[in-house]
């Protein structure tokens, strides 16, 4: 039986390597239509990503506010996910992505519109809103759809086609949104707009395609509009907090892992928005911002190298899992210290990529501790949890690190903030030791 089963994946994994030249039609234009979105999709957010902080603080917002904003970000995508998860799968995916978009919209009129920050916290609210809604809807549309016009092909590898188109997405628009302002920055100045404003009206076409783009291309039957789910979802909020804590209580390895990932968050959050304010003032003024978009993109593809690395590490920690993690938390804390005390732009582009490749690399061995630790029945209920976790302890640590920065130094604001990190390596440890005596 043993033997069969062994042929059966082998055969699996060969069909999987080499069907997609044999898929029917329909299956193929189905994984195009969706590389295309998703590759349309993340080149709008990508045009703004590289200069979001650069455009706050030229619109007058010091690191405390720019804290504050990226702060009312995580909490109203915190505060949102939970009542609109499972709104999609009620009133279709379609409709809820095409209202993402809208908000998305919204938020870069705002943004456009104003240099006040009531007004601009109203638009990162807005980010947060559409991001809550965004999360897995047109996901579900693919696998569902494409398990329906290929019922015999494993999913996973039309998925990784999708997740490069994403990444490749993302960092296209991360160097075009770098780009633009030295180009055309000037040109925005004699209007009288901020030279940022130019990616965030390159955006707002971007999404605008994005919008036409889903509403010709994405086929889904239409869903009865179903208020009494969305009343449903938000009333449901409060029962699905307590069953995941009481859920996490039951269970103390969730509890410390899901600790440590909070403050893991708390350290490495405010470093991934603060960046460009921090690296802009070592760089010329004539390409600073083509730079920060350049390192943008690579950050994107130094996680994902760093995801791939993944496995290898964990077979050199014989594949336990809290050992890697905590190894990596380590490690990120010494680079993030050696990162804050950068003051050339080789230096800190170096150290830059080299950190967000151990980001990369702890995600994984995180995500397969969570899901041994849960059941089928719980999956859904526990990563709620930890998604509003990491939620608040981003927005916590962004604010703090906003506070100290400005006070004293972005330097010494990311310094400070790998206290947190070496908070996450001491629970991990303990992490490490609860395992090691469950499976005893």
């Amino acid at each position: 039986m043993h033997v069969d089963s062994n042929v059966d994946v082998a055969k699996t994994a060969t069909e999987i390597e080499f069907s997609f030249a044999e898929l029917n039609p329909s299956a193929r234009r189905h994984i195009r239509v969706f590389q295309i979105h998703q590759f349309l999709d993340r080149f709008a957010m990508g045009l703004t990503l590289a200069v979001v902080a650069l455009a706050l603080t030229d619109r007058g917002m010091d690191l405390f506010q720019i804290s504050l904003l990226f702060g009312v970000y995580s909490l109203t995508t915190m505060a949102m996910e939970l009542p609109f998860g499972g709104l999609a799968d009620s009133i279709g995916r379609k409709p809820v992505f095409l209202t993402a978009v809208v908000a998305s919209l919204i938020s870069l009129v705002l943004f456009l519109s104003t240099r006040d920050f009531y007004v601009l916290a109203l638009s990162f609210a807005f980010i947060g809103f559409g991001r809550a809604l965004r999360s897995g809807t047109l996901d579900a549309w693919f696998v569902e759809t494409f398990k329906a016009t290929a019922p015999s092909v494993d999913v996973q590898p039309a998925l990784a086609k999708a997740q490069w188109a994403n990444a490749v997405g993302l960092a296209i628009g991360a160097v075009l949104g770098g780009l633009l302002p030295d180009i055309l920055g000037e040109v925005a100045k004699s209007l009288g707009f901020s030279i940022y404003d130019v990616s965030y009206v390159a955006s707002f076409g971007a999404m605008l395609g994005v919008f036409v783009f889903t509403t010709l291309a994405i086929v889904e039957k239409p869903r009865p509009m179903n208020v009494t789910a969305l009343m449903h979802g938000f009333s449901n909020v409060p029962t699905v907090i307590k069953d995941a804590s009481l859920l996490a209580l039951k269970h103390p390895a969730l509890s410390i892992l899901l600790a440590a990932l909070a403050f893991f968050l708390m350290a490495t959050n405010p470093v991934e928005v603060i960046w460009p304010t921090h690296a802009k003032p070592m760089l010329d003024e004539g390409y600073a911002n083509t730079v920060i978009g350049v390192v943008t993109a690579t950050y994107f593809f130094s996680i994902a190298f760093g995801a791939f690395l993944s496995a290898h590490i964990s077979r050199i920690f014989k594949r336990r899992h809290a050992t890697t993690l905590a190894a990596s938390f380590a490690c990120l804390a010494v680079v993030q210290i050696a990162l804050a005390l950068q003051g050339s732009i080789t230096g800190f582009v170096t150290v830059f990529v080299l950190y967000s490749v151990i980001l990369g690399v702890s995600e994984t061995p995180a995500s397969s501790i969570l899901h041994r630790c849960v059941e089928d029945r719980q999956r859904s209920t526990m990563l709620s949890l930890k998604s509003l976790i990491q939620q608040l302890g981003a927005a916590l640590g962004l604010v703090l690190a906003g506070t100290v920065a400005e006070i004293y130094s972005t330097s010494i604001a990311w310094i400070v903030g790998t206290v947190f990190l070496f908070i996450a390596v001491i629970l991990i440890l303990v992490l490490v030791r609860r395992l090691a005596n469950e499976t005893e």
